[in-house]
């Protein structure tokens, strides 16, 4: 049985394609600087913050910055994963590490979820045996978290979307905005009012608002680590699009992946029995599902007839 095999390897798709290149890498190397912004600002906080803990007698600053300390590390996951990215393939990685992006969103969220229920131990406890708080540093010092978290998480409110570690980062930063929000108003109200419960109550109704968000991003980091089809991708429509190209007279062995968390890769097999204009074909192909689709990277194999079973 003969048959043509044609992978299309493009490196000329036209001003428009080397464009969309230009600008993933100028995302690249900005997100890059807010992710060393971020690490240093949470890195200076944590230092005032556990010195206004021990000052303080205060347990719930101290967890906090433990939680952040948690975070910076975080961010460091984040940019040593972009960095790995940026490695060019090798005989042994044709791939190179783009991987590494998937697997540092995956670390990400496991550690998010094990920071959160850490405090959620220390809330449950708290509720239990309620111990001293000095309501007025808490405050001062929740609210100078808060803002410094919260522009943090402005750093990466842009790519959140596009990128499953910026966005990670972006749901670490607001997490901990929200937290220290919430224990800036305990720390008020128990200024006031005396109710030393108020701060694990209000921590608990926190973290169950920041575990539905890193649910989310636990599961689409798994799913791309085990190559499942990226949730922004409509396989349907990309199959309906193959089959009704002109002489193409069925689709198989299709296969859409993440190489990164920006970057999606096809291949498929076209059954096309007459041979024109396929150069031409190919390179439509390309340009549609890269404009069109997101795909970044496109093989397709071009055969006369069907494999017979």
């Amino acid at each position: 049985m003969s048959q043509e095999h044609r992978h299309h390897k493009d490196h000329k798709r036209g001003h428009g394609r080397h464009h969309g290149h230009h600008h993933a890498h100028l995302r690249a190397l900005d997100f890059n600087k807010a992710l060393i912004w971020g690490m240093a600002l949470n890195a200076g906080f944590i230092v005032v913050e556990a010195a206004f803990g021990f000052w303080a007698e205060s347990l719930a600053l101290l967890a906090d910055a433990g939680h952040n300390l948690i975070d910076v590390a975080s961010l460091a996951v984040a940019l040593v994963a972009g960095r790995l990215t940026k490695r060019k393939p090798t005989h042994a990685r044709t791939y190179g590490w783009r991987k590494a992006s998937i697997l540092g969103a995956l670390v990400n969220s496991v550690i998010l979820l094990v920071a959160m229920g850490g405090i959620t131990l220390e809330a449950v406890q708290r509720l239990i045996r309620p111990g001293q708080a000095a309501g007025l540093t808490i405050v001062w010092v929740a609210m100078a978290g808060f803002v410094i978290n919260g522009v943090t998480a402005l750093l990466f409110v842009r790519g959140r979307k596009e990128d499953l570690n910026i966005g990670g980062a972006f749901w670490h930063m607001a997490a901990d905005a929200g937290v220290s929000l919430g224990v800036a108003a305990a720390g008020a109200a128990i200024h006031f009012t005396g109710w030393v419960r108020l701060d694990p109550a209000v921590t608990l109704l926190i973290v169950a608002v920041i575990l539905a968000a890193t649910w989310d991003l636990l599961k689409n980091s798994f799913n791309l680590a085990m190559d499942a089809v990226p949730a922004n991708i409509d396989t349907a429509a990309i199959r309906e699009y193959l089959e009704s190209l002109e002489g193409v007279t069925q689709v198989h062995d299709m296969h859409i992946w993440a190489m990164s968390t920006t970057q999606i890769a096809l291949t498929a097999h076209l059954i096309k029995p007459d041979a024109c204009n396929e150069d031409d074909l190919l390179q439509d192909i390309c340009r549609t599902l890269h404009h069109e689709f997101n795909v970044e990277h496109v093989t397709i194999q071009i055969e006369r007839r069907a494999f017979s079973d």
